[in-house]
């Protein structure tokens, strides 16, 4: 199975993290004890999940689970996601996300601390574990409630400038909570030496976000602008895949030979990232070992695992 393939390689390189995401295939929860209960010592950092979708009596339970099933590290990611995921999928509300992307931090550091989050609420059963929150973030609102109570935000897509913007205002969020800086990671989609399938590959990752709030904002300082028009026109997603170029992807991800990939990874980190969650093109590269490997850590750079 590709995504365990990808995380044994992950740990098996000197990864620190191990990301596992979740989108229409596994269940994050058991896809992090599968890769868990496997020889490895790399923490596993679950998410960004909806608080939408899951409430944080469900996701403390669920770190809790992992954590005392696989005795490994496990940390949490919450994010708002997308109207599609939350309404359409799942059904809920998709609105107010800053409060509640707040509000569950706050619940969930007593849970995991094994308080109860209200008086007469739920409690673990299991060991309190030590776990990092991060908050995944773009817009103003998501950006502050980060600065103010998360231990980590990340954010996607970026360009190393946009990062670096990004960071600066992290900072300022913080300071003004009497906060000492919060750490940035950034997921960025990579492929050493790629082949064409893994270029198709990663053009069809980026679709679902052009037109997303916040995303294509971005992409449009990047000088796509009129690709966003057409993915929030309502087009065809095969025309809107059809008109992304290869440039998009090079602009936010860790694209070319090997030192080409160091030196965009390097300018990431230059720009304050302190975390580069790299997410590796399966495309011709059998689970991503070839990219994993080429960008192993020299000095513990975090990598990733995201549901395929």
């Amino acid at each position: 199975m590709e995504a365990l393939a990808t995380a044994a390689a992950a740990d098996r390189l000197g990864y620190d993290e191990i990301w596992i995401g979740e989108m229409a295939t596994f269940d994050a929860f058991a896809l992090a004890t599968a890769i868990g209960v496997r020889p490895g010592r790399s923490a596993l950092t679950i998410g960004p999940l909806a608080p939408a979708v899951r409430d944080a009596a469900g996701l403390a339970m669920g770190a809790a689970s992992v954590a005392a099933l696989t005795s490994r590290s496990v940390h949490l990611a919450i994010g708002a996601s997308s109207p599609v995921v939350v309404e359409r999928w799942h059904g809920r509300q998709y609105a107010a996300t800053a409060p509640l992307l707040s509000a569950t931090v706050a619940q969930l550091q007593l849970l995991l601390a094994g308080a109860k989050a209200a008086p007469g609420g739920y409690r673990l059963r299991l060991p309190a574990v030590s776990t990092s929150i991060t908050v995944a973030a773009f817009g103003p609102a998501a950006v502050r409630v980060a600065g103010e109570v998360a231990d980590r935000m990340v954010i996607n897509m970026c360009t190393p400038r946009q990062a670096a913007r990004m960071r600066m205002q992290l900072d300022d969020h913080a300071q003004r909570s009497g906060r000492a800086p919060v750490r940035l990671a950034a997921w960025v989609p990579a492929a050493v030496e790629p082949t064409e399938a893994a270029i198709d590959q990663l053009r069809r990752g980026i679709v679902a976000y052009l037109g997303a709030p916040g995303y294509g904002e971005m992409f449009a300082e990047s000088g796509f602008g009129r690709l966003v028009e057409l993915a929030r026109s309502g087009a065809h997603p095969g025309d809107v895949l059809a008109a992304v170029p290869r440039e998009l992807i090079e602009a936010v991800g860790l694209i070319g030979d090997e030192a080409t990939c160091r030196a965009q990874l390097a300018a990431h980190l230059a720009a304050g990232v302190d975390d580069v969650v790299i997410v590796p093109a399966t495309a011709g590269d059998d689970a991503g070992v070839r990219t994993l490997t080429l960008l192993a850590p020299r000095r513990g750079v975090p990598g990733s695992e995201a549901d395929p």
